[in-house]
């Protein structure tokens, strides 16, 4: 018995870190949108977050956001922190209330309304962090105090982070919801099988 919960571990680990580096390439297939700072670029790095928070755990979409965070700083050799804590603390805000709402009721229109909550939560979450924690810590960051102005914050997040988290989690949605119709039977099975 001891040995099959061992080895159901591993597998979840395995997944785990599996998904998580599947997220990290993901990561790295970005893009800008035109009317937006180019600093603000989608990728769909959420998508692998969102399968393992499905067939898991709401849990195990913020360890995989995790993982995909700590291989970014790894391989880029990322002198920014700042934007690396922020890229996961959006992940976490999108991914967990749609794995929320689909253990709860299971089903297509939960992910749904996962999907449109994570948006708004995350849109809300990053609009006020950003203004009162990760702009002053990125200004402190790169010596630049004129960032940390209310109008300069101000002017980033209505003109920047509130459409862009907005545009993101709409793009990802978009794309997800026809892939989870897809892959509705297989995250089934593998929950059963991985529950066993």
């Amino acid at each position: 018995m001891q040995k099959d919960v061992q080895s159901s571990n591993l597998l979840k680990l395995t997944i785990l870190a599996l998904l998580g580096t599947i997220s990290l390439v993901l990561f790295f297939l970005n893009f800008p949108l035109p009317f937006l700072p180019p600093y603000l670029k989608i990728d769909f790095s959420e998508v692998p977050a969102l399968i393992a928070a499905l067939i898991f755990s709401p849990i195990a979409g913020v360890v995989v956001e995790g993982i995909k965070n700590l291989l970014y700083l790894v391989v880029s050799g990322a002198g920014d922190p700042i934007g690396v804590a922020s890229n996961f603390l959006a992940g976490v805000m999108f991914v967990v209330p749609v794995a929320f709402l689909y253990h709860r009721y299971k089903g297509t229109k939960s992910v749904v309304s996962g999907l449109v909550s994570g948006t708004v939560i995350m849109a809300l979450g990053m609009s006020l962090l950003n203004y009162f924690v990760i702009l002053p810590a990125y200004a402190w960051f790169i010596g630049a105090p004129e960032m940390a102005g209310a109008t300069a914050k101000w002017v980033a997040v209505i003109a920047g982070i509130l459409p862009f988290n907005l545009i993101k989690g709409v793009v990802i949605g978009a794309l997800f919801v026809p892939l989870f119709i897809k892959m509705k039977s297989w995250i089934e099975q593998k929950q059963i099988n991985l529950a066993a």
